[in-house]
């Protein structure tokens, strides 16, 4: 077994090599980077990402971040294509291959069919003299000085380099293309992430049941409005259904502490008034953020100035958003 001090320079190293190969394809960025996002951006097909290997299983993240973010790519697996799957590119597709060598016999096999079609074929490679590199009409260099592992054998840096390098593009025409939150919401629907961006405060309140009492009520009347509607707080609201206070089960317990008893008290003597409130149409992740800051767990939802509902903390934790 090896020492702690060691474990932990092995990873100190792996980190820092891969960190500097991220850096030198910064630094080997040319016109031919700018020339690709164009390609793309003006492609009326869509982006075939294809690898053998490792390089393989980085082409297919790099499609899914290109399809998440508004440019539509489909993986082809580079052994596959010699036996059949060439027939999933039309004419008007862009090519991304990416290689560490640029020279596997099953990219010069593959080269040569690709080229053929007449698409444009974007070489992601770390050798810029290798077969792949000469056969691209343009080249994305992911060159690096050597792999992590000790016998520079396993892809580690080599792949990290391209990893990064699919992610600037994907980036890059992200922000060509004007891609904004409501974009990311309409490709995120599901889980978490999705409902942060497009799940409402009104959705989460309108689920809820909507307590409420008038200000002249007695506290007996709120005790139970807060005990039906197990929401640990009620609204109080005026006779146009405008919000004036609200009351929760914190200040009713520290409403019999401080009386001797509640006779003759109404909701206006205990309510804590100019409550926390979200618009209905605003984010729920943003009634989260309101929560959080003012430590607290229930929270007003309005429509304009009326009264709309209720979000506590559980709504918010049960959909994820966190």
């Amino acid at each position: 077994m090896k020492s702690k001090k060691y474990i932990l320079q092995s990873a100190i190293s792996t980190l820092e090599l891969e960190a500097a190969a991220i850096l030198n394809v910064a630094r080997n960025l040319n016109d031919d980077f700018e020339k690709a996002v164009s390609a793309i951006l003006n492609c009326n097909g869509r982006v075939i990402v294809t690898g053998i290997g490792k390089s393989a299983i980085i082409a297919q993240k790099i499609v899914a971040t290109f399809n998440s973010t508004g440019t539509p790519a489909i993986f082809m697996h580079a052994a596959d294509a010699i036996h059949g799957d060439l027939g999933m590119i039309q004419r008007n597709d862009i090519i991304i291959c990416l290689s560490k060598s640029g020279n596997t016999p099953e990219i010069k096999v593959l080269v040569p069919l690709l080229k053929s079609a007449g698409n444009t074929l974007i070489g992601m490679v770390g050798e810029i003299h290798s077969f792949l590199a000469e056969q691209a009409n343009l080249i994305l260099n992911t060159s690096f000085e050597k792999e992590a592992c000790p016998h520079n054998l396993a892809p580690t840096t080599s792949t990290t380099a391209q990893l990064a390098l699919g992610d600037a593009l994907a980036i890059c025409l992200l922000e060509c293309r004007d891609f904004n939150e409501a974009d990311f919401a309409k490709y995120h629907p599901g889980g978490s992430l999705g409902k942060k961006l497009y799940l409402k405060a009104g959705d989460l309140a309108s689920t809820n049941e909507k307590p409420s009492i008038s200000p002249s009520a007695p506290v007996k009347d709120v005790l139970i409005e807060i005990s039906k509607n197990r929401l640990g707080a009620v609204a109080v609201v005026d006779e146009v259904n405008s919000v004036v206070g609200v009351i929760t089960d914190g200040d009713i317990r520290r409403m019999l502490e401080n009386n001797g008893s509640i006779v003759g008290l109404k909701a206006e003597d205990i309510m804590g008034r100019l409550p926390k409130s979200i618009q209905y149409d605003s984010l729920a992740v943003d009634a989260l953020h309101i929560i959080k800051e003012n430590n607290i767990t229930q929270l007003l939802v309005l429509e304009q100035n009326t009264y709309f509902g209720i979000i506590h903390l559980h709504d918010l934790l049960n959909e994820g958003i966190v």
